[in-house]
């Protein structure tokens, strides 16, 4: 995450990756037992929403190769933990993780496109 911004876009960003990661982890939990078929069609539109405010408030130049990185491992090992079957900690874990990739993954579309800006842009 940016650090020494010194404003309040700042906060606003970093607390939009916070809340985005409670919301992973509590509604990744209830969806895993079953309560929260309801509220996923909401919840996926708000790790959306959060996810771009990170991606356009937090992640500076300096980062983006290694949020991208992150991200990209983040999305490739979904469902990798399937196979734990004791107390339904797989579901529970393979549910968290992919919404933290829903909320990740508009944050990495806007940091895959500063870079390309970057690396397009005419100049030094």
């Amino acid at each position: 995450m940016a650090k020494g911004k010194g404003n309040i876009w700042g906060m606003v960003g970093f607390w939009a990756f916070i809340v985005g990661l409670v919301i992973a982890v509590v509604v990744g939990i209830l969806a895993a037992l079953g309560m929260a078929t309801a509220i996923m069609p909401a919840t996926i539109i708000v790790l959306i929403i959060l996810g771009l405010i990170v991606g356009f408030l937090n992640i500076t130049a300096k980062e983006i190769l290694l949020f991208l990185v992150a991200t990209i491992a983040l999305i490739v090992v979904g469902g990798v933990f399937a196979p734990l079957k004791t107390f339904s900690i797989g579901m529970i874990l393979d549910a968290i993780l992919a919404l933290v990739a829903t909320l990740m993954a508009p944050a990495a579309i806007v940091a895959a496109i500063k870079a390309l800006w970057a690396v397009g842009k005419p100049g030094d």
